[in-house]
């Protein structure tokens, strides 16, 4: 099987290419290993929308729900042993791209519990629990880079646990993560552990800004105001790289990462996530052809994964050089009316939100499926 030429040009470019999207049906079929082989796949993501969708379908769990309500589990047990197994396949199945790429990439997420997203005490015991159950050297554990979350980053970093931030809207927030990733190497490095072996990525979220914001220049109404749609999301994780230049590629704050680096320690890659595109009138590749540049992750849902596949057209670094004109959209979006602060706090908040709604309703679907097997097995 030879890869797609398209995705082949985005890796080459310098984007690891991660799916944003697992079940025990793609690996258990071989589809997983197909898309790493074909689609130039080298990493997954995992939220728990995506656990609640694949426990919804088909019955690929059946058999492991019945043998768990056999032994008395609760759905909290249930859906630990049944997601943190799936993911534990999965690292398996990218073992060879985690050899080949050094450590790199072939790299598997699991979120912490999302209503755990405003304790960072129990958000750090839970990631520990996590990464000893897994056992793969290729796992990442998601945290929510929420004000709680932040310390929690650091905490676990520390223990020499790889880590997915997960959630970021804003820059301020950003440069908040890249910070608390530097402390926890510095920790790590001092607790002993090696900084060459603790990875991280900083997931910036991207479709659900033009979402909202474009909304409310729908509201606002004005012909300044509609010409604006479709313009933030791109122009925000524009200044996110920025920041990341500033940081860890020979920017004017380099000189904390360089201090680490000397003893092995790795960037935190930005990680573009939320890339499908929602509204039908824009390009559905967008958010990947404008975000290409090299030490870069994008998380794809399999339809945005086949739409670069068909036709995607990668143009080389679409991100260096242009952090200025990003400002300038950001700047015309305030004087049109738009409140930037208050859009992030919102996302944030119904990110965290719609996590833990999916997280709810998968733990009272695997109580029912528990329940019911339970019955059937007397």
């Amino acid at each position: 099987m030879s890869q797609n030429p398209n995705i082949a040009s985005l890796s080459a470019a310098g984007v690891s290419v991660w799916l944003d999207d697992l079940s025990r049906d793609r690996i258990r079929s071989g589809n997983l290993a197909e898309l790493i082989a074909t689609r130039g796949v080298v990493g997954v993501t995992t939220n728990p929308t995506i656990f609640q969708g694949a426990l919804s379908q088909g019955h690929a769990y059946d058999a492991q729900v019945k043998e768990l309500a056999e032994l008395g589990a609760d759905a909290d047990a249930a859906v630990r042993t049944i997601t943190t197994d799936d993911v534990r396949a999965a690292c398996d199945v990218f073992a060879p791209v985690f050899e080949a790429t050094g450590g790199v990439d072939g790299r598997v997420s699991i979120e912490v519990d999302p209503r755990l997203a405003f304790d960072a005490d129990k958000t750090v015991a839970q990631a520990v629990e996590l990464w000893k159950i897994v056992d793969r050297p290729n796992l990442f554990i998601k945290i929510p880079a929420t004000e709680a979350g932040l310390p929690a980053i650091t905490a676990v970093l520390a223990e020499g646990i790889s880590v997915n931030v997960t959630l970021i809207f804003s820059v301020p927030r950003y440069r908040s993560v890249m910070g608390a990733y530097l402390d926890g190497v510095r920790k790590a490095k001092i607790a002993g552990h090696d900084p060459a072996r603790i990875h991280s990525v900083a997931s910036f979220f991207v479709s659900r800004v033009d979402t909202e914001i474009d909304k409310r220049l729908e509201a606002i109404g004005t012909p300044e105001a509609l010409a604006l749609r479709g313009k933030a999301g791109v122009a925000n994780a524009r200044l996110a790289y920025a920041e990341y230049q500033d940081v860890f590629d020979g920017g004017a704050h380099t000189s904390t990462y360089d201090n680490l680096a000397s003893s092995g320690a790795n960037r935190q890659r930005p990680l573009w996530a939320s890339t499908g595109v929602k509204n039908p009138d824009y390009s559905d590749t967008m958010y990947v052809t404008e975000l290409v540049a090299t030490n870069t992750v994008n998380t794809l849902p399999e339809k945005t994964l086949e739409a670069v596949a068909d036709h995607g057209e990668v143009r080389g670094d679409t991100l260096s050089g242009t952090a200025a004109e990003s400002q300038a959209v950001f700047d015309q979006l305030a004087a049109a009316g738009i409140d930037l602060d208050d859009v992030f706090a919102v996302l944030e908040s119904e990110g965290v939100d719609k996590f833990e709604k999916s997280w709810e309703e998968l733990l009272s679907a695997t109580a029912e499926e528990l329940g019911a097997a339970g019955s059937g097995s007397n």
